[in-house]
């Protein structure tokens, strides 16, 4: 049932529906009073959601930088949380723009940063499937020719929640000591590291795909409303409400 809800909790509160409604009711309404307020309400709200120097600005302060990892040690395991793919119509696996946090885990193996890698991750979408993110991303390190015994996969979990409690369980089954790298968006760290530590795991944060890297805007940049930017409050508001409910349970 929480699974649900917070489905339908997050769409409710992500600013395009708004906007959405809000225009729609301008169109609509035949009070002229009413027509005009959401009509500016919906204005005002896709000005400040489309401008890319206010999610800059939030992003920056809200991500989580990589811990420095310790030179002369070999983590027992790199964690990657899901996400980073999903499947076409025919059902087949296709990466993601999160693409990176599966890359930053296979670079930290191949690098002999770690022993292991645990991918951590089922299928969170509502719709039946029998798609299982671990499941398919184990068949392409196969590819990449890591051997299966340092290949660890947790094909369950629905959300960050369950990525802590079942990689919790498969690392200690595996006698695999802490502490463990976690990797996962920068984005997602944040929520991802206070469940993973409440759950009494020590893990080290290891983050992928910032948004606020070293690229160099113009000031036009920063000004002119980008659609793109309202896909990526739709993320951080994800983000701020996990983190709420994390700290309400």
């Amino acid at each position: 049932m929480y699974f649900i809800f917070s489905k339908v909790l997050l769409f409710l509160l992500f600013p395009l529906n708004w906007i959405i409604i809000f225009l729609l009711i301008a169109l609509f309404s035949k009070r002229q009073k009413l027509k005009r307020k959401c009509f500016i309400t919906g204005v005002v709200l896709l000005i400040i959601f489309s401008n890319p120097l206010l999610l800059y600005l939030f992003a920056k302060n809200w991500d989580v930088n990589s811990a420095p990892l310790n030179k002369n040690k070999v983590y027992s395991s790199v964690i990657v949380l899901g996400g980073f793919s999903g499947e076409d119509k025919n059902g087949n696996g296709v990466f993601n723009e999160n693409a990176d946090r599966f890359i930053q885990g296979v670079k930290l193996k191949e690098e002999g940063r770690v022993s292991h890698i645990l991918i951590s991750s089922g299928n969170g979408n509502l719709g039946q499937s029998k798609f299982k993110e671990a499941v398919w991303t184990q068949s392409v390190l196969k590819e990449f020719n890591l051997p299966d015994s340092a290949v660890l996969i947790e094909p369950d979990s629905r959300n960050t929640f369950e990525n802590a409690t079942f990689s919790k369980q498969i690392l200690q089954k595996a006698h695999l000591q802490p502490p463990y790298i976690l990797v996962t968006s920068a984005y997602h760290m944040r929520r991802s590291l206070y469940i993973f530590k409440k759950e009494g795991m020590d893990v080290v944060p290891y983050s992928s795909g910032r948004i606020t890297s070293n690229v160099k805007f113009s000031f036009l940049d920063y000004m002119m409303p980008d659609a793109g930017v309202l896909a990526g409050w739709c993320t951080y508001l994800k983000e701020l409400i996990g983190l709420t409910v994390a700290h309400l349970k």
